[in-house]
């Protein structure tokens, strides 16, 4: 048999308008899909050959196991119903991105390794930066995901403290020198921990700071911790705050966070991954109030901007620091350009770099800037009233105050009076709901109780969907007290 180096044009064509025509069946009939899949671990590994193929195969038996085995397992993240963790819609624009990118198959590592993908980023990155309403000072970088961008500043963070030269030494060759400590609220994502623990800091070197009554960090009980750590030694280096926490979209104090950071001296970054991509819109642009005073922060586009995974941006003010962290360069990838273009690579771990700026410029252009804000204003919208809802309904109790779009609450069981028994009624509220297929909502823990929680972000949601989940959440409540 002869191998097949690719498809023929002719078949390529064909072929190709039957994906298109598949993906376009899917979008039109996300609706018709459970949100969740209802498989068990396992599952779809048995429904796979352990061996690979010895010979090539046709594409109407890739797309006869892609309907029949892999579809069945898919959780539908593009689905109106998605309502759990942060949504992640995909645009059509944001697709034809992707296949484009896929078609180029560019690796952005320097500027001569791609023109287009380094400048398009740097020109797509300053509208972006100007969409959400940051200072010109702003530089902007693409990584994959938040957990990167957040790492990649906690490291620059470090890279900034003076007489340490960890890049040099490492950590190991260093001689009775401070210990060093992160500060960042009880709320704060895990990838904070994460960054720490990549940066060599370590678990031990973060400081998480309590939050007020509506998960915010508490500005003087940071400024009480800084002061107790200089005086038993430790060395403060870096803070961050958070604008969206991931269980309730608290927004941290950004302008008091910002002062004591300059007064302290200590690199300040924001954690805006979700949220961040809100302050398009006019009337809650200030949920970023603050952040023109930190070192770097970072936002991801594809959590509320409706382009595919993965796309994380960081901007920083520090561009010269960044750089000095991460630059290393080879002969081999040494240009003659590198005096006056950008070469990326220097910017982060990663050498290789996908031609993500596309999917910025698709999506900036096909929407616009007022079609953006008209669709996440009305996700806000939405938002508000279901919570309205939620705190006029006596069975129902809101945990936290909704600046976003982001509901967290609980049902109220009059048969049950401790903490643990109606921890599990709601627990096995949310379970019963998502086994229906029609939703899918998360949970968080709140001051001990259990939380469910209600985002609504996703592109194709709209008032119908928000309502029905509403009827589904009363019906199943009902049914469970009626049991």
């Amino acid at each position: 048999m002869t191998t097949n180096i690719d498809m023929t044009s002719s078949d390529f064509r064909k072929t190709g308008y039957q994906f298109i025509d598949w993906i376009n069946d899917y979008l039109t009939n996300l609706e018709n899909y459970p949100v969740l899949p209802n498989i068990q671990p396992g599952d779809i590994k048995k429904s796979l050959p352990s061996s690979p193929p010895e010979n090539s195969e046709d594409f109407d038996k890739i797309f006869a196991d892609l309907n029949n085995v892999i579809m069945p397992g898919v959780t539908h993240w593009n689905h109106p119903k998605f309502m759990a963790y942060f949504n992640s819609t995909s645009s059509s624009a944001g697709i034809f991105a992707e296949l484009l990118s896929g078609a180029f198959n560019t690796n952005g590592m320097v500027w001569k390794s791609n023109p287009a993908s380094t400048e398009l980023e740097e020109v797509t990155l300053d509208w972006l930066r100007q969409m959400i309403g940051l200072p010109k000072e702003f530089w902007g970088i693409i990584y994959d995901l938040a957990s990167s961008s957040t790492m990649h500043a906690i490291i620059a963070a470090r890279e900034n403290i003076k007489g340490y030269s960890i890049r040099e030494k490492g950590f190991g060759g260093l001689k009775d020198m401070p210990r060093l400590r992160l500060y960042t609220s009880e709320q704060a994502h895990s990838s904070v921990d994460k960054g720490a623990i990549l940066a060599g800091i370590g678990l031990e070197g973060i400081r998480k700071i309590h939050v007020d009554e509506d998960f915010r960090m508490i500005p003087s009980e940071l400024e009480k911790a800084i002061k107790e750590d200089r005086e038993n030694g430790w060395l403060p280096f870096c803070v961050v705050a958070t604008v969206g926490t991931t269980s309730t979209t608290s927004i941290d104090p950004v302008s008091e966070i910002a002062e004591i950071t300059q007064n302290e001296n200590l690199w300040l970054h924001v954690d805006a991954a979700h949220a961040g991509i809100a302050a398009i819109v006019p009337e809650v642009q200030n949920i970023l109030d603050g952040s023109e005073h930190a070192d770097s922060i970072v936002v991801n586009p594809h959590k509320w901007m409706f382009m595919p995974i993965d796309i994380s941006v960081l901007f920083t003010k520090r561009k010269d620091v960044l750089k000095r962290a991460f630059s290393l360069v080879p002969e081999y990838l040494k240009t003659d350009e590198d005096n006056e273009a950008t070469n990326f690579m220097d910017y982060g771990i990663q050498l290789g770099r996908r031609f993500r700026s596309l999917k910025l410029w698709f999506v900036i252009r096909y929407f616009g800037r007022e079609g953006l804000i008209e669709i996440i204003r009305e996700h806000l919208r939405l938002a508000n009233e279901l919570k309205n809802r939620i705190d006029n309904n006596p069975n129902f109790k809101r945990l936290a105050p909704v600046p976003l779009s982001t509901i967290c609450f609980r049902a109220i069981n009059p048969k049950l009076s401790d903490v643990e028994s109606l921890n599990k009624f709601n627990k096995e509220l949310m379970d019963r709901l998502n086994n229906t297929g029609k939703v899918f909502l998360s949970h968080t823990i709140l001051n001990g109780l259990f939380t469910i929680r209600l985002v609504v972000s996703g592109l194709r949601t709209e008032v119908k969907h928000v309502n029905e989940v509403w009827e589904l959440i009363k019906s199943e409540y009902d049914k469970m007290i009626s049991e």
